[in-house]
């Protein structure tokens, strides 16, 4: 397999996932990406993960946090949504770059280490059929398994369901977005045996207002669930 890789590698010299320079090993970003992703690490909020300016304290959580308390426990992000983190995201999702998966997933396994290590499942954020059909494929569901592959830990792709035909969200306000999703998602019969007392990682590419995870978070706490935390690659950072 190594004879393998090398020869591809010379047909096909590695490139930059987010700007096609070359590097040196397939699945990077080159030094000058690299340096503009804009991470998120500590200090940061512990429930939405916002990143502060100033280390504040351990424990502390954002006024965001404190004026509208989402419905899962927790928020961890790789990237905030701006710069190489934007690229790859709407790469892989309006693109069909499902070559970027593996590598986001890696990141992804890092930064939620913590929510991880305490999770007995995790569970990608569904699209709605029809959607999934246009689509042909869920981004969320991709990451949720690479994520799943790199820690060891469990992923259901098919528990969590999106019964209800959404508009986009983009565009629209926080509660317009709260509405939109109202009784959006529902738990298949297997999983509802299963979900008492599980605590859960939900996976999705992007945080936004935090709707969406909210609304899936909603589903699962009301099936049972002991605790919903959530990970996505990238988030958008409005101010903290």
């Amino acid at each position: 397999m190594r004879l393998v890789s090398l020869l591809l590698d010379r047909i096909y010299p590695p490139t930059c996932l987010a700007c096609r320079a070359g590097v040196e090993e397939a699945g990077r970003l080159c030094p000058a990406c690299w340096a503009a992703m804009p991470f998120i690490e500590r200090p940061f909020c512990e429930r939405l993960g916002l990143p502060f300016s100033q280390e504040l304290g351990p424990g502390l959580i954002s006024p965001a946090a404190e004026v509208n308390p989402p419905v899962f426990a927790r928020a961890r992000a790789v990237a905030r949504y701006d710069g190489p983190a934007r690229t790859l995201t709407r790469r892989l999702k309006y693109a069909d770059r499902l070559d970027l998966a593996p590598a986001m997933g890696r990141w992804m396994a890092r930064a939620g280490a913590e929510l991880i290590t305490e999770a007995d499942l995790i569970l990608p954020v569904p699209l709605h059929r029809g959607r999934l059909w246009r689509r042909r494929f869920n981004q969320a569901a991709l990451l949720a398994h690479h994520v799943a592959t790199h820690t060891g830990r469990p992923c259901e792709k098919g528990w969590l369901t999106r019964i209800k035909r959404t508009r986009p969200q983009v565009g629209l306000t926080r509660e317009e977005r709260a509405d939109n999703l109202q009784g959006a998602f529902h738990l298949s019969p297997e999983a509802a045996g299963q979900i008492a007392g599980a605590r859960l990682l939900l996976v999705d590419d992007v945080l936004t207002t935090g709707a969406t995870l909210n609304a899936c978070a909603r589903a699962l706490m009301k099936a049972g669930a002991a605790r919903v935390d959530a990970l996505t690659f990238a988030r958008v950072v409005s101010g903290v």
